[in-house]
């Protein structure tokens, strides 16, 4: 374990509470991710460490033993209610769900099945709920999204968040998800996080000052502030002067320790120098947290009587209009959204009103992700499962908002203290807002709010947000929940609306108006033409030319005894135009020309004796249909010439078509009943290719969500079981560790050793022992009796066999026929779980305590015979 030296933000010794604390995220491939970050993590930084991994519920967990040795820092698996000490490192146990609670581990047993659950994200809220500003986040290796969420609201309460570098990392999907909602601060590899991490903690910026109202009056620390706040404008056109200094004080100094700045004024000239820091810092400035149904007693008593009032007070107008100010990434909208149409369900008399609600946020990243509509599985922990099912669509990794309900929310980027406001409306919500502000600015929105909404309007402001000053403005519904309702003001209000406020719209969002094409209308050229000009006017017959959408393009005569003006919008359809006697019969008569073969296009089609009105016979017409091919301007176009006829002199004309009304309306019937006949058909087709797709779509809707299912379980358990394999692969580093260890050992005594197991087959032995019995690597497996050796002890392997039975002790002193002598013991194989799983031989090598017995003998001897003699 090589820990560095980095300075820590505080000294204090492992038992002391830890005011800061590190919740660590991590999943398949995490365990290496892991050991790199705790091997250079200092043992006295005063911060304590949480880690929760990704484990298989039915499998006991080895992490805390692993992760021990990367550091000199106690590592213990966390048991329920387990207070936190500075300087010692936490684990999960698996199956669990592991929360912060009044400084104390909490231990929960998940409710959602294997392959939904998100750990990291549960803890890294907790930590952000119970720590605030002292949370920190880290998110290393690992699948899926898991700790995006918890990320963010660590973000928002003012934590620090860390997140491995993505190409560093085995499986980068969480670092990449994490990075991708714009909430991290750190991006490094897993062996630099721990240095950085405590060199932000570590940063104390200069203390805020107030932010001065002139800038001749600006004192040093402001100037830079003041500079900072100009730059940012410029580059975004966005105005944070009037936002509270506190808040902008805590989101700079963020970016100072980022970057190792000590004061304002070198972040202001940093500023300058690294224009991309401008988006990085407005990103930082701007809150953008936020959930579904946030505080549910608020959107409960939206439900069920402040939305119903509202709609009951309606007179006429059945279109609402709400304006969701600072909607993030749009939580809060699709929350209005689903109540509204969760009311219509409960209460069918008011299924006639409808809502439009008008969405903006200052960030394009938040509104970019609340058009999309899709969000984390997390949000099943604030969206119950009936609204998931109802307004939800379910997709691997995402839920995605229905159809209909996103129809409902116009999203736009809108700055409120800039641009003019939504008005007309109904509804506004404005939470958790105002409290970002400064009372300056409060002042100046809260008229615009009031001015914004309609008579009686409803104005719902965040739990720490009130009206302030401005009583005549509004009146509380339910204060305690911040429901007002907006009421008339007096004039000596009404002059401080905020209506002359705004810039005037730019130029080029007005309309310019359209010149009007003045060509000059031709003469006449000479005689000739004004006199057949003045003829065809007089004399011709009345007609009209028509294009091929049956549109009126010219007229000549007088026509208007066979056409009138269609009531209703300006239209100059012939279909619409044509008196009702004449519509029939020409339309078919038109249909008939249109239909002409080419060799006898441009024949014209008569038709005699056609009444004007419908069962009126006094006034009759001819009408001559001819499809026109030339001149090349009129090719395409029909031309209808129509002519009086008495009703008593008339005569039959046989070479016309039959076109009397009788006539026209029995091919008409004809028509409509084959049109009916075959539209029964294609129904019944139809009706049974329906079915068979719907029942189609059932299975494959089915087979889908098991799919799904499956899928998402066996990501979560390869998951586990990548976690699971790095953990026995360490075990198999250790064992080969061991092993080898073993072995050296054995070589390093003096004495021959031979394991055997229950067959009495060769299972291991020393390098002595080959010297003694002839063995060799490939000998591993035979039995001992197939085995030769210099031992003069033919009735080893029955001794051997008698100790495995037995289980005593056999020693005995055995020459070999080289003239050496070895002490041969016999004993039990006995393994850790007290099975005996064969025997082991000992040789100890007693030559020279043979020689010297046997010279002890002769010298005994020879001392013996002296005395006798």
């Amino acid at each position: 374990m090589n820990a560095t030296n980095t300075a820590s933000p505080a000294k204090a010794v492992a038992g002391t509470t830890a005011k800061t604390i590190v919740g660590i995220g991590a999943s398949a491939g995490g365990l290496q991710a892991l050991e790199q970050f705790l091997s250079h993590t200092p043992t006295d930084t005063g911060l304590a460490w949480i880690i929760v991994q990704h484990l298989d519920p039915t499998q006991k967990a080895m992490l805390a033993e692993l992760l021990q040795r990367a550091t000199s820092m106690k590592v213990q698996q966390v048991t329920q209610g387990m207070p936190i000490s500075a300087n010692q490192v936490y684990v999960i146990p698996p199956n669990t769900e592991l929360r912060l609670h009044n400084g104390a581990l909490n231990l929960v047993k998940p409710k959602e099945p294997r392959g939904r659950r998100l750990p990291v994200n549960i803890l890294f809220q907790s930590l952000a709920d119970n720590l605030g500003t002292a949370a920190v986040g880290v998110i290393l290796s690992g699948m899926g999204s898991d700790g995006t969420l918890g990320a963010q609201a660590i973000k928002t309460a003012g934590g620090l968040i860390a997140v491995q570098q993505p190409d560093s990392a085995q499986f980068n999907s969480m670092p990449q998800s994490a990075i991708a909602s714009g909430c991290v601060n750190i991006i490094a590899k897993a062996a630099d996080l721990p240095a950085k991490i405590l060199a932000t903690v570590a940063h104390k910026p200069p203390e805020p000052m107030p932010l001065a109202t002139e800038p001749a009056k600006l004192e040093p620390a402001d100037s830079s502030l003041q500079q900072i706040i100009t730059r940012l404008q410029s580059h975004t056109r966005h105005d944070f002067s009037l936002y509270k200094t506190s808040t902008l004080h805590r989101r700079i100094e963020r970016r100072m320790a980022i970057h190792t700045l000590d004061s304002t004024q070198q972040y202001a000239d940093y500023l300058a120098d690294n224009p991309q820091e401008n988006d990085l810092l407005f990103k930082e400035l701007l809150i953008g947290v936020t959930h579904f149904f946030r505080d549910t007693a608020v959107w409960d008593c939206l439900a069920d009587s402040v939305l119903p009032a509202l709609l009951q007070q309606q007179s006429g107008d059945t279109a609402l209009r709400a304006w969701c100010v600072g909607c993030s990434t749009g939580e809060e909208a699709y929350s209005l959204a689903i109540v509204f149409c969760q009311l219509l369900q409960h209460q069918p008399e008011l299924q006639h009103f409808s809502l439009k609600i008008f969405a903006s946020d200052i960030s394009p990243d938040a509104i970019a992700t609340a058009r999309r509509g899709q969000y984390p599985l997390a949000i099943s922990d604030h969206v119950c499962a009936t609204r998931l099912e109802q307004f939800f669509t379910r997709h691997d990794s995402y839920y995605q908002i229905k159809q209909h309900i996103r129809d409902m929310v116009l999203f736009a980027q809108h700055d409120v203290i800039l641009d003019p406001p939504f008005t007309r409306q109904d509804v506004i919500i404005c939470r958790n807002l105002l409290i970002y502000f400064d009372a300056k600015l409060q002042h100046k929105l809260m008229p615009l709010l009031h001015y914004s909404l309609r008579r009686n309007g409803i104005l719902l402001l965040g739990s720490s947000e009130t009206i302030g000053r401005y009583q005549d403005l509004f009146v509380p519904l339910q204060a305690k929940l911040r429901f007002y309702q907006r009421q008339v003001p007096s004039l000596n209000t009404s002059r401080n609306l905020p209506v002359h406020s705004f810039p005037p719209l730019s130029t080029l969002a007005k309309e310019h108006p359209v010149a009007i094409n003045k060509t000059p209308s031709p003469q006449a050229d000479n005689l000739q033409s004004a006199a057949d000009q003045v003829l065809l006017q007089v004399y011709a017959p009345a007609a009209v030319v028509l294009n091929n959408s049956g549109d009126i393009v010219y007229i000549s005569g007088r026509t208007g005894k066979y056409l009138e003006p269609a009531a209703g919008k300006a239209n100059w359809n012939f279909h619409a135009m044509v008196r009702e006697g004449l519509r029939s019969p020409l339309a078919a008569a038109l249909q008939q020309a249109a239909l002409q073969p080419a060799e006898t296009k441009g024949t014209p089609l008569q038709l005699h004796r056609l009444p004007l009105s419908t069962g009126d016979n006094a006034m009759l017409v001819d009408v001559t249909v001819q499809a026109l091919r030339e001149p090349a301007p009129l090719q395409g176009m029909t031309m209808i010439v129509f002519r009086d006829v008495s009703a008593t002199g008339a005569k039959d004309t046989p070479s016309g078509i039959d076109f009397s009304l009788a006539a026209v309306q029995q091919q008409y019937l004809d028509e409509i009943q084959a049109l009916r006949e075959e539209t029964r058909t294609s129904k019944e087709e139809l009706q049974s290719t329906n079915e068979e797709l719907q029942s189609t779509n059932e299975e494959l809707q089915s087979t889908n969500e098991e799919l799904t299912t499956s899928k998402e379980e066996m990501q979560s358990m390869n998951e586990e079981l990548q976690t699971i394999n790095t953990e026995l692969q360490t075990k198999l580093d250790d064992l080969a560790l061991a092993q080898s260890d073993l072995q050296n050992t054995l070589n390093s005594v003096e004495i021959a050793i031979l394991f055997l197991d229950q067959q009495l087959n060769v299972r291991r032995y020393t390098d002595r022992a080959a010297n003694i019995i002839n063995l060799r690597e490939s000998d591993l497996g035979r039995p001992l009796s197939d085995l030769t050796s210099s031992l003069q002890y033919p009735s080893l392997h029955d001794d051997a066999l008698d100790t495995l039975r037995t289980l005593k002790f056999c020693e005995k002193q055995i020459p070999t026929t080289d003239g050496r002598w070895f002490s041969v013991r016999i004993m039990p194989y006995r393994r850790l779980d007290n099975v005996i799983d064969g025997v082991v031989i000992t040789l100890v090598d007693i030559s020279a305590t043979k020689k010297l017995e046997a010279a002890l003998r002769e010298q005994s001897v020879s001392q013996n015979t002296a005395l006798r003699e």
